[in-house]
């Protein structure tokens, strides 16, 4: 006989809620820290890409308040009732910063102006690229433990905030060392992609852990061979 999966207890439960909204805390105060840093530095040096940079942490701040209201509640089913809108906002922002990389990314490769290099943005972005992927990865592990959707969501807006570091960090060095102008936004071009699959799974929430362990039947667990964190089949959550 199969053994039946348990989810988290209550205490657990609270105690992970409490994690992520001290997670998503950090996650807005970083960014709009970020935000005004990166706007700043990009209008001084002409640089779409840092300006791109300082509104794709706006739209964080706008996903991690989502995932703030949600969590805002002490009670669990009223945390559950406003999972989908929560998912919906997340969708929504994952959309408009796939669009507005797109633009900004066709501009720059129509050659709509030479930017400055920055030393500014070279430091912020190598910053972030070492800060977010630890607040990315400890939001998922509690958002998969509670099997909530839009916290795992959040952690991946977080995620794509760390790709997009890495993007501009390699753009910024190569434009000011080698001229290579081009290259950050062929390399936006594929996030914005990646963007709007994230956006669509937010959206049917399809996230591999939106449905908890403890929601499983013991039957199905062992036919999906879901994992000890809940994650559907096919999924790579740990």
């Amino acid at each position: 006989m199969a053994a039946i999966s348990l989810g988290p207890s209550p205490a657990r439960r609270d105690v992970l809620a409490r994690r992520v909204r001290l997670l998503v805390s950090a996650t807005i105060a970083y960014n709009v820290v970020e935000a005004i840093v990166a706007i700043t530095a990009g209008t001084i040096a002409s640089s779409t890409a840092l300006v791109g940079f300082g509104l794709d942490s706006v739209v964080e701040v706008s996903s991690a308040a989502a995932v703030a209201w949600q969590f805002s509640a002490r009670e669990h089913a009223v945390r559950e009732a406003r999972e989908k809108t929560t998912l919906r906002v997340i969708a929504v922002s994952f959309f408009v910063l796939a669009a507005y990389v797109t633009v900004d990314a066709v501009r720059a490769l129509a050659g709509t102006g030479e930017a400055d290099r920055s030393i500014t943005g070279i430091v912020l972005a190598a910053l972030s690229l070492a800060v977010m992927p630890f607040l990315s990865a400890a939001q998922r592990r509690a958002g998969r433990e509670l099997g909530s959707a839009s916290a795992v969501a959040d952690s991946r807006q977080t995620l794509l905030c760390t790709y997009l570091s890495a993007v501009l960090l390699l753009g910024l060095v190569a434009h000011a060392a080698l001229g290579w102008s081009w290259a950050d936004p062929i390399a936006a071009l594929v996030i914005a992609g990646v963007a709007v699959k994230e956006g669509r799974d937010a959206w049917r929430g399809d996230g591999c852990c939106a449905v908890p362990a403890s929601a499983v039947p013991a039957s199905a667990t062992a036919a999906k061979a879901d994992d000890a964190c809940g994650c559907r089949a096919g999924c790579d959550c740990c």
